[in-house]
């Protein structure tokens, strides 16, 4: 798999013959897989490798001049990455998104971005559009492209278009079933684990608080069953989104996770956080003694979900 980045401040010209999608891919969602597999179905009828052609960074951030943080993200740019590879992507282009590279005509768009990619097919979805102000559309690619263009219909769940959108919805709702069901996959926060206040040691519910990225989406606070993903190894998990209102509150939103049937130091280690299912909004009670029972009712009820005897 190679990853290589398209500028305009230098001429770049692989040699690799690829069939590649376009767009920006957020979530990786099954709509997003369409463009890929079809992607890849064509570099096997062709043979030749298939690619991925996405934006950093997020458009919005160059046209509304908006900081990255502002922009809510269900992905990383690296867990896109990761994301992508798993469907079998082959090569990805990584366009460097510039202002000057948004106030391209359709046309120059076409030739000093995409012409420097050695073409076979390009797949796109239906509402797809480049150029300045959004000029260019699915039909203009195809008058404007030197290589066949497909142009893949709306992908649609219970009557409505799947779109990253509809799936952050989702995420602040704390529906992660529809998410799941959206995405093709379960939605979820990587971070390294730091240290906090150690207030879970003293609850006896010692939690790894992630620092997450800023870009992410943040689920409805509240308290979640799920897993941990760890060096490769997956834990069942409670997972706790708020402020911690009863002790050691906190204006940031934290991210901690109280993972079953591991007790070993992981500060510094890198874990992915995976939500699945919604057990309570957030509360604050009276004092410690609440909390912990409700802690532990939070448990069984998590256990319960994860399938634990």
């Amino acid at each position: 798999m190679r990853i290589d980045k398209i500028s305009l401040s230098y001429s770049y010209k692989p040699k690799t013959p690829v069939v590649a999608c376009i767009g920006f891919f957020d979530g990786v969602h099954k709509g997003h897989k369409a463009l890929i597999q079809e992607a890849i179905r064509q570099s096997k009828e062709l043979n030749c490798a298939s690619a991925l052609i996405t934006f950093e960074p997020d458009p919005w951030v160059t046209l509304k001049g908006i900081s990255e943080d502002e922009c809510e993200h269900l992905t990383t740019t690296k867990q896109k990455i990761n994301l992508i590879v798993q469907e079998g992507i082959q090569n990805i282009y990584i366009l460097d998104f510039t202002k000057e590279m948004s106030q391209l005509s359709d046309m120059d768009f076409v030739v000093r971005v995409l012409g420097q990619l050695n073409l076979k097919g390009l797949v796109c979805g239906y509402d797809f559009h480049f150029g300045v102000n959004g000029t260019g559309d699915a039909t203009r690619l195809k008058q404007l492209v030197n290589c066949p263009v497909t142009v893949v219909d709306e992908v649609s769940s219970d009557g409505a278009k799947i779109s990253s959108s509809r799936i952050v919805n989702c995420v602040k709702s704390g529906d992660f079933y529809k998410a799941y069901m959206l995405l093709g996959h379960p939605f979820s926060m990587d971070g390294k684990v730091v240290h906090g206040n150690h207030v879970g040691h003293t609850l006896g519910f010692p939690t790894a608080n992630v620092e997450y990225s800023p870009e992410y989406v943040l689920p409805l606070t509240g308290v979640y069953s799920g897993h941990v993903i760890l060096r490769g190894k997956r834990y069942g998990a409670m997972i706790n989104v708020g402020h911690n209102p009863t002790v050691n509150y906190s204006r940031q939103i934290s991210v901690e996770a109280y993972i079953f049937n591991l007790n070993e130091d992981i500060y510094n280690q890198y874990i992915s956080v995976i939500f699945e299912q919604y057990i309570r909004p957030e509360q604050q009670f009276k004092n410690k003694e609440n909390l912990i029972l409700q802690l532990e009712r939070d448990r069984s009820q998590v256990m319960k979900a994860l399938g634990y005897k």
